[in-house]
């Protein structure tokens, strides 16, 4: 028998998404702070096993991160939110779960903010600007320096995706760290400096045999080699480096979402 509370969640999505057809129209509205809107989008439907919102930070051309960071936030159609920890290592992000009523009073609250409709707010002359970027289904609004657009709908909705905020009856279950079933291991070479600590990479296969993706020599583990990876860098310092196949490399674990396989799918997330 189907829970009533995913009863109720798919009928508000099929409310916001696609019921009305809305989201086939152009949007007209401008947001405080020189908001434009661009093209039509359709409603968030978070098809294909993908989010239904996320949101991530960017700067300038030069980006936040190493390429194929995790995103700052990702929540999906069955209340499941995973965000990547303020400080310290992406393999640490949390995972939290909303209660259905709170998802769907998220969602609501996304398209009242005009998320459904693609636009950017603020001006793209800011040489290195922070931009916030918010997912809401196939819909991308990029706010432009957001804390210096308070106002704007779109950043006050974002000051609430915010989960160690979140009050306890809108969450399912605590917290808890994300233990995803698949890991990236991304490689550089990266010669040791005189005194640094270098280790024997723990797995039989060589770090050099990653394909090249996501800024670095790139493969994915599973099962007890995902494990066994996660023990010996989570310990290690962040400047240790490892000794594989006759090289030295730095290496940094990024878990995949939900709806990742691959390291391509890291690389364009």
């Amino acid at each position: 028998m189907i829970d009533r509370g995913v009863v109720a969640v798919l009928a508000g999505a099929c409310f916001l998404v696609a019921c009305s057809g809305e989201g086939r129209e152009r949007a007209r509205d401008e947001e405080p702070g020189g908001g434009r809107t661009t093209a039509p989008a359709d409603r968030a439907s978070g098809s294909g096993g993908g989010p239904v919102l996320r949101w991530r930070m960017t700067a300038g051309f030069a980006g936040l991160g190493p390429p194929g960071s995790l995103p700052e936030f990702s929540l999906y159609r069955d209340g499941r939110a995973i965000a990547k920890p303020r400080r310290g290592a992406e393999w640490a992000a949390r995972e939290y779960r909303l209660t259905s009523a709170a998802l769907r009073r998220l969602l609501q609250e996304a398209r009242a903010a005009g998320l459904d409709r693609p636009r950017t707010i603020g001006s793209d002359q800011v040489a290195d600007a922070m931009i916030l970027q918010i997912t809401f289904g196939s819909a991308l609004t990029r706010v432009v320096e957001p804390e210096s657009l308070p106002a704007a709908p779109a950043v006050r909705f974002w000051k609430r995706l915010d989960p160690e905020a979140w009050p306890p009856a809108d969450q399912a279950a605590p917290a808890r760290p994300y233990r995803a079933p698949r890991m990236a291991v991304i490689a550089g070479d990266s010669p040791a400096r005189p005194g640094q600590r270098v280790s024997d990479w723990p797995l039989d296969r060589p770090l050099g045999r990653g394909e090249r993706a996501a800024g670095g020599l790139c493969a994915i583990v599973t099962g007890e080699d995902r494990d066994t990876v996660v023990k010996h860098v989570a310990t290690a310092s962040a400047d240790h480096r490892w000794r594989s196949g006759g090289r030295v490399y730095s290496v940094r674990l990024r878990p995949l979402l939900p709806e990742e396989r691959t390291c391509q799918d890291v690389a364009k997330t």
